[in-house]
């Protein structure tokens, strides 16, 4: 079957896998602007060429993941699969040439009409762009510390090294949630948690930034996505659902899994 062409837009922060050790959801669209999610995909094991990067074209030999009811999902035929990175965008003209697949279909800005497609068997969408109205707040909050000890100790066994998986060390757990409340067009009030791979980066730069101040580390991350992307940009939610939230119909299976956010445009159309 012929490689699937996907632009990455989204990479999740790493969880553990007690079958396939650390893994990144990652997702994307096709040139036609419709979504595809690619998992399992041990993004950290891949070779230099192979850890393609945000807005990288790719190409990669996938097949629908028949475990996962959702539409967007496919799979690599296989888990040591590398795929080829073919090409890139930039930001250059605020973010045109990305806008053109981002955008290609429109976004949601209606919640609940996501949600009810979201539970509806015939559609079942699991990927959407969503417009907030308004971004309200973005606010933080301390979990959990250490990765579960079960998965741990079942990926430690044998002669592994105590914080490595194989020969790859295992990414650090964030001790904090990050979340944005927003409204969207009928003034619906809603917080979702990030799973970007970014909030996760950034926490830890900034860390290291502030001499080890969680706190203050923290609130740099809510000045870069509240005070610079909410406030400044033109700011678009990358939405997904997880397996588990989806099946069991949750309120709301949605998280924020990336974000897409071009300088505010002031031209005018002239049509």
């Amino acid at each position: 079957m012929p490689k699937i062409k996907v632009l990455i837009a989204v990479k999740t922060y790493p969880t553990l896998s007690s079958k396939y050790e650390e893994l990144v959801c990652t997702a994307g669209f096709r040139e036609d602007g419709t979504w595809i999610r690619l998992y399992p995909v041990p993004f950290r094991k891949l070779d230099y060429a192979g850890q393609y990067k945000k807005y990288e074209w790719i190409e990669i030999d996938a097949v629908k993941n028949q475990s996962d009811f959702r539409k967007e999902s496919y799979r690599p035929n296989n888990i040591d699969t590398q795929p080829l990175v073919i090409g890139s965008i930039d930001t250059s003209s605020n973010w045109l040439k990305r806008k053109e697949i981002v955008l290609k279909n429109n976004a949601y800005d209606d919640l609940q009409v996501l949600i009810d497609e979201a539970k509806d068997s015939k559609i079942a969408t699991s990927l959407a762009v969503f417009k907030p109205t308004k971004v309200l707040n973005f606010y933080f909050k301390p979990c959990e510390r250490e990765w579960d000890r079960d998965k741990l100790a079942q990926l430690k066994q044998g002669n592994l090294f105590e914080e490595k998986v194989g020969n790859t060390q295992i990414v650090k757990k964030l001790p904090y949630t990050f979340h944005f409340t927003f409204e969207d067009i009928n003034g619906k009030q809603s917080s979702m948690m990030i799973e970007d791979w970014e909030v996760g980066a950034l926490f830890w730069n900034c860390l290291k930034a502030s001499d080890g101040n969680e706190e203050v580390a923290c609130n740099k991350v809510k000045e870069k996505y509240f005070n610079d992307f909410a406030k400044t940009k033109d700011l678009y939610f990358f939405l997904g659902t997880s397996l588990v939230s989806h099946a069991r119909k949750f309120t709301n299976p949605f998280m924020i899994i990336g974000t897409f956010h071009p300088k505010i445009s002031s031209q005018l159309s002239l049509f």
